[in-house]
């Protein structure tokens, strides 16, 4: 699929704000928290995408409630990975994403510093946090043990959306970080 020179832009954009954030103190949205979007000249559409998007990622990925992913997910998204790997489907991403909460169960999003909305995109800068206290699979029987460390790990999501639900969606995270802080390096 090749992307539009626009839609190149805005990737470029969010990964932008996402280094920049990540070293850069933000005035916070707490989950639950007003967004301020009327401010901001974003369409109703665009406030509902974002609006989904925070339930998504404060109740629903946080609370592990899988079966409500299809209230922001269409049901053959295309998700792209940090890693460059893709999946097709919410069943293959949730594949994906309950593997955090094995080794982390109390991996959580509650905070959103950045929200952005173009056209048919959105992007938005989540804080993860969680802890290191369960062995974490690595595939063939083998297993990194817990450390007990915790992490605090801002990512990017860009999302593409038709008719209110996530049709493509882009996930950007350092993994490098990541796995300094869970003590893994």
């Amino acid at each position: 699929m090749r992307l539009s020179q626009k839609t190149r832009n805005l990737l470029v954009l969010a990964a932008s704000l996402s280094i920049a954030a990540c070293s850069a103190p933000q005035a916070s949205d707490k989950a639950g928290g007003s967004t301020g979007a009327d401010a901001t000249g974003h369409t109703e559409e665009q406030k509902r995408n974002l609006a989904n998007f925070d339930d998504l990622d404060f109740r629903v990925y946080s609370g592990q409630k899988w079966d409500e992913f299809n209230k922001s997910h269409a049901e053959d998204i295309l998700v792209h990975y940090p890693d460059g790997s893709t999946t097709t489907g919410i069943a293959d991403h949730l594949v994906k994403l309950k593997p955090q909460f094995a080794f982390a169960p109390d991996t959580r999003i509650a905070e959103h510093p950045i929200k952005l909305a173009d056209g048919k995109y959105t992007a938005v800068q989540g804080i993860m946090t969680g802890t290191f206290t369960k062995p974490m699979d690595l595939g063939g029987g083998k297993a990194l043990q817990p450390t007990g460390k915790k992490f605090v790990l801002p990512m990017m999501t860009v999302g593409r959306w038709e008719n209110g639900l996530m049709k493509e969606e882009w996930l950007f995270w350092d993994n490098a970080s990541f796995m300094t802080q869970i003590g893994a390096t």
